[in-house]
């Protein structure tokens, strides 16, 4: 029975700085909190069919916010670092 890892891989984390390592064939993704590299990577060939060379996870932890006199909470996330071969391109992103 084949597990069902769409939920993963929530989506692209597109900033300037992603934009910039998209160019050296490194994808930046939000990813699940609970989920782990081997998931990331099983996720990953499911959905793209490419298999990456290296997976970085990073934690971003939530921030008290001060915007228009209200204190506020902005969410905490995790995003995953998905290094391809040289030259790879994502169809789909």
């Amino acid at each position: 029975m084949k597990k069902d890892l769409n939920h993963i891989l929530i989506k692209p984390h597109v900033t300037e700085k992603a934009s910039l390592k998209s160019e050296s064939s490194v994808f930046v993704f939000q990813v699940a909190p609970s989920s782990t590299k081997h998931l990331v990577r099983a996720a990953f060939i499911e959905r793209y069919k490419i298999t990456p060379l290296n997976i970085s996870t990073v934690t971003i932890p939530a921030k008290n916010v001060f915007v228009r006199g209200k204190k506020g909470k902005k969410s905490g996330y995790k995003k995953a670092y998905i290094y391809l071969k040289p030259g790879t391109k994502i169809e789909n992103l």
